[in-house]
Parts: structure tokens; C-alpha cells; sequence
């Protein structure tokens, strides 16, 4: 069997690893509190129905779904395991004209021409988050749902995912899965413990959708660790198996924290899907070098080499795209967070593979080129870099 690996590099230095950490601080020190959850009334503020001009903030939806505990005191939710799920809906006011993909959270007095905010908030029962979640399916049965990676609070990940929605323009609301990380740049090995606690209620909220026959295809994009809880939960639903839940997924990996070997075995369980696995790596992820000094240096998936022709081959026997998204400027000083960019070039890009829509058996090794679209945005992966109808 071909194996995948990594091309390595030389152990890295204290200095090395030091530099990464200060810059995983230096990103975290105006981190969010849980009051930029709160609803904030904005004079003047478009509706989606509205036709002012191009310069007024735009209006995006995100449904949330979260196994965290809630925090009665501040209003948010924190890095404790709660027993059952909590659903909610936002509507976000996002700035427009953005030339990059970082997040201005709101301030005391939110300034809308530049400054992301919340302004409506409403806590669903699990009927009604379902009923919405299947009103904003878009018109090919594709419905989203966004899983955030490691040392995220909920509120970073919900407003990365109005980022990626506003960016993207897609029709409808996403969904963002949050799992009950410790936002915490020392809490890896706890955000491990907790992304491998959430695979059920996963699974449950993938099922609760494919139920519907409105739904023909389920994103399933996971980031960094939520990589690893994406592919956990598609290995549960298998030995469930739940083929038919299986047969709706399209499931992207962006910058995936999976040891390699790891993800060999969760795809000898898996085996071959309907649509091919997706993912998008880059050789100089500095993130994933750290985690994978953390795991003993164990080689990460997201940093595949796809200039190595065995990557190829393996991609090509185990039916992956492997996606190269290096050429995609990242904001985080780390080349972690490049996914988050591939949203704006949605209008731009042709099909993948030089405009010819995909298919299910468009495997193997490619480069994204930022002039020449191989990728789209995430959540419009599914019509054109994951297979075709």
C-alpha cells in the first residue's frame, strides 16, 4: 500500500518553536469576551431586502450548534462539556469592502463601516435550529456546517464563520459546530480530549440533517483539530452504519491536525466514500509544525508536500484531493488560518480544474494558484472542487 509522508523538516530549534509560540500569544492578546455577543442596535442598518449602497455593512445569518456549557454570568459559552447541545441563531452585521480576513470585533459604540457585530441573537429548541437550518439549504440541497480547530472560543469561531459566510456570499445561514475547546494556547492536549468527547453529538447534528430529503449534500468542513473531529465522526457514522447519512457528505479538511497515521487508519475504517475527501495543505504552516513538536514530532496531515510524487500516488489509491493552498496569504503570522481566505475568491474562480465542473473521480495531488482557481470558497466546495450532481 503506497503511504503517505511527509517531507520533514530538520528538527526545529527552542528559538524555533519559541518565535511560533510568541506568535500564537502575540494573535490571542486582544482576544474577544463574550460581550461581543450581545445584540447591538445600528442606525440605519440594511436588511438583506435593502438596496442602499455598496459602502453599507452587509447582513449575514449563521445558525450555531454547540456542546459547550453555557456561562450564565457573561452570556457566552466556555471550555466545560455540557451534556446536551445548545442551538442558537445570529444575524451579523459585517463590514463591506474588507480587503483581508481579519476580524474587527465590536466596540463599546460599534462603528459598522469596520467593526463586525451581532445584531440579533435568539437561542433555538432543536425543532425550530432544524426548520431554519433546512430554510436556508441552498438551491442544489447543499446545506454547511463549519468545525473550528483548536484554542477557538465560541465567539471567535462564530464570527470567523460570518467572516467565511460574507466573504463567500452564499445564500442561506451556515452552521458552526462548536465543540467545547479551552481557548487556551496551552490547552492542546485538553482541546484533544474535548474534540474526541464531541464526536456523538456530531454525528447527531450531521444525522438530524441528512434526515430531510431536502438535504442532497452536506459540507462537512473542518479546520486544524476540527479536522480530526470531522473525521472522527465520519469514521462513527461508518461503524453505525449510517451509509446513507455517509452518501450526503462532502468533507473538506483545511490545514488538518491529524497525525498521518492516524489518518491512514481512519480512512482503512472509513473506506471509500461517494464524493472524495478534500484537503488543503500547506508545507509552511508553522502552527502545524509546533503541534507536531507537541505530538513526540509526529508529521501532520496539513503539511503534505505534493511535490513529493509518493504524496501523489497515495492520493491518487486513496482517492483524496490534496489541494495546495499555499499561495493564499494567511493573517495569523502562521499560515494556519489561510482557509479562511478562499471565501472572497468565490466569485472569481472557474471550476475546478480548469472550468470543467468535477466529478466524484477527480482525485490526485494540485496546487490552488491565486490567479489561476483551483478552489473556491468552502461552502461552495460541493459544486465545483468535491464533485458535481
Amino acid at each position: 500500500m503506497t503511504e503517505l509522508r511527509l517531507k520533514w523538516l530538520p528538527k526545529g530549534a527552542p528559538a524555533m518553536l519559541a518565535t511560533i509560540g510568541l506568535a500564537v500569544l502575540a494573535g490571542c492578546a486582544t482576544r474577544p469576551s463574550p460581550e461581543v455577543l450581545n445584540p447591538v442596535h445600528l442606525a440605519g442598518h440594511r436588511d438583506e431586502a435593502s438596496h442602499a449602497d455598496d459602502v453599507a455593512p452587509d447582513r449575514v445569518s449563521v445558525l450555531a450548534a454547540t456542546n459547550r456549557t453555557p456561562d450564565s454570568v457573561r452570556g457566552g459559552f466556555g471550555s466545560a462539556w455540557a451534556d446536551n447541545l445548545t442551538y442558537e441563531q445570529y444575524a451579523f452585521s459585517v463590514p463591506s469592502g474588507r480587503k483581508n480576513t481579519a476580524i474587527t470585533y465590536p466596540s463599546a459604540k460599534p462603528d459598522p463601516e469596520r467593526q463586525f457585530a451581532v445584531v440579533e441573537r435568539k437561542q433555538l429548541p432543536k425543532d425550530a435550529f432544524v426548520h431554519q437550518a433546512l430554510a436556508s439549504v441552498q438551491p442544489d440541497g447543499t446545506v454547511g456546517i463549519f468545525v473550528h480547530g483548536y484554542n477557538y472560543s465560541y465567539q471567535e469561531a462564530l464570527y470567523r464563520t460570518a467572516q467565511i459566510a460574507a466573504d463567500a456570499n452564499i445564500p442561506g445561514a451556515p452552521i458552526l459546530f462548536s465543540w467545547p475547546s479551552a481557548a487556551a494556547v496551552a490547552g492542546y492536549v485538553a482541546d484533544r480530549d474535548a474534540a474526541l468527547s464531541s464526536r456523538s453529538d456530531l454525528d447527531a447534528l450531521v444525522r438530524s440533517l441528512s434526515a430531510s430529503g431536502k438535504v442532497k449534500r452536506i459540507i462537512l468542513f473542518g479546520h486544524s483539530m476540527g479536522g480530526f473531529l470531522v473525521m472522527e465522526t465520519v469514521r462513527q457514522l461508518k461503524l453505525e452504519h449510517r451509509d446513507d447519512v455517509i452518501a450526503k457528505l462532502a468533507v473538506i479538511l483545511a490545514a488538518p491536525d491529524i497525525d498521518v497515521d492516524v489518518f491512514r487508519s481512519q480512512l482503512k475504517d472509513i473506506g471509500r466514500m461517494p464524493l472524495p475527501i478534500s484537503l488543503l495543505v500547506s508545507k509552511d504552516d508553522r502552527a502545524l509544525v509546533a503541534s507536531s513538536f507537541i505530538a513526540g514530532e509526529r508529521p501532520r496531515v496539513g503539511r503534505l508536500d505534493i511535490d513529493d510524487p509518493v504524496i501523489e500516488e497515495a492520493a491518487l489509491k486513496e482517492r483524496l484531493r490534496v489541494i495546495d493552498i499555499t499561495s493564499i496569504q494567511a493573517s495569523d503570522g502562521l499560515g494556519h488560518d489561510r482557509y479562511a481566505s478562499l471565501a472572497k475568491f468565490g466569485a472569481q474562480l472557474a471550476s475546478f480544474e480548469s472550468g470543467r465542473r468535477s466529478t466524484a473521480g477527480d482525485v490526485g495531488a494540485y496546487v490552488f494558484d491565486a490567479a489561476g482557481a483551483a478552489v473556491a470558497s468552502p461552502f461552495r466546495l460541493a459544486g465545483r472542487v468535491v464533485g458535481a450532481q
